[in-house]
């Protein structure tokens, strides 16, 4: 199964590296190679064909670190306050991890409560203030000035 698993990875994570030439947004291949096969996996494990949901668990892992750190890199750069990356990922990875236990063991109300927390806390982190109206307008302009008097 593990054999499988690599191949469908090398696969998919090419089609979308190629893919990827074509469209005006790019997809990270790997991150669509390892999610797109836990999703078939967990697809076929539901439709009741043998599946190492082993193996799932260690994608749908992957996936959930791999989520948190993109999700690291979309952060305010500054004004930022309370919502460091630590906090972030101290609170996204563990109910990723809940969710995928959801997930797998196919309690469908844990997964949906984790599924819940992890868009609001996204949202909280990425789109909310920092508690002063266009605090980042104004940031972003002020590096932008600093840029222009720089060179």
């Amino acid at each position: 199964m593990i054999i499988l698993t690599v191949i469908s990875i090398l696969a998919i994570t090419c089609a979308v590296w190629m893919v990827n030439k074509f469209f005006p947004f790019k997809v990270c291949p790997i991150c669509a190679g390892v999610s797109g096969t836990w999703l078939w996996m967990l697809a076929a494990s539901l439709l009741g064909y043998r599946i190492d949901l082993v193996i799932v668990a260690m994608l749908l892992g992957g996936s959930v670190v791999g989520i948190a750190y993109q999700l690291e890199k979309k952060l305010p750069a500054t004004g930022a306050g309370w919502r460091t990356p630590l906090l972030l990922k101290t609170l996204f990875i563990p109910a990723g991890f809940i969710a995928a236990y959801g997930i797998l063991a196919r309690q469908w109300i844990t997964f949906l409560a984790a599924l819940i927390f992890l868009l609001l806390a996204s949202f909280v982190f990425l789109f909310s203030t920092s508690g002063k109206p266009g605090s980042r307008k104004e940031t972003i302009k002020e590096l932008e000035k600093k840029m222009k008097d720089c060179c």
